[in-house]
């Protein structure tokens, strides 16, 4: 089953000192700096920085760092929101459902939902015709009450950094 979004305890919070704070706003923003770099960014030698970049990582506030693609250049240009109802809400119906859209690698975001909406996926594809197959490939996987689908004609704002919070 897939991880889903769950708030983490305060305490990890209140670890987070304004340096940290500072280290994360910089990676979010290029990861591939060296931690020289990021040190005389955030005022830290770099002893000390690559100190609290592994306690980050290692406490799972830093959970990894990749490369940002562009889906259009290498021609995934339709994304598409597909919220999903069902008319079964056991364990055993969404450990299968999970499974199956985890293991869709079309899927880029994948939600439980509260309100009208059981499940919510941002989907990303070629093409028409590869959303079909996708679609078909859902819909197969386990029961489904209803699947509509949304699709984007233009990308307004896309963001991966998070609003790292001032310290309290």
């Amino acid at each position: 089953m897939t991880d889903l979004a769950v708030a983490p305890p305060a305490e990890s919070h209140r670890r987070l000192d304004a340096i940290d704070r500072k280290i994360l706003t910089v990676l979010q923003d290029d990861a591939s700096l060296s931690v020289a770099e990021i040190g005389d960014r955030v005022g830290l030698s770099s002893t000390p920085c690559w100190k609290r970049i592994q306690r980050l990582e290692a406490e799972g506030i830093i959970l990894r760092r990749v490369a940002l693609v562009d889906q259009n250049k290498i021609g995934l240009g339709i994304t598409v929101f597909v919220s999903v109802e069902s008319g079964d809400h056991s364990d055993a119906w969404l450990k299968k459902f999970a499974d199956a859209v985890s293991a869709m690698p079309e899927v880029m975001e994948f939600y439980r939902m509260a309100g009208d909406v059981d499940y919510m996926l941002r989907v990303v594809v070629a093409d028409m015709q590869s959303y079909d197959v996708f679609y078909k490939k859902l819909i197969s996987a386990v029961a489904l009450k209803n699947v509509t689908s949304r699709f984007a004609m233009e990308k307004i704002k896309s963001v991966t950094a998070l609003p790292v919070p001032a310290v309290a």
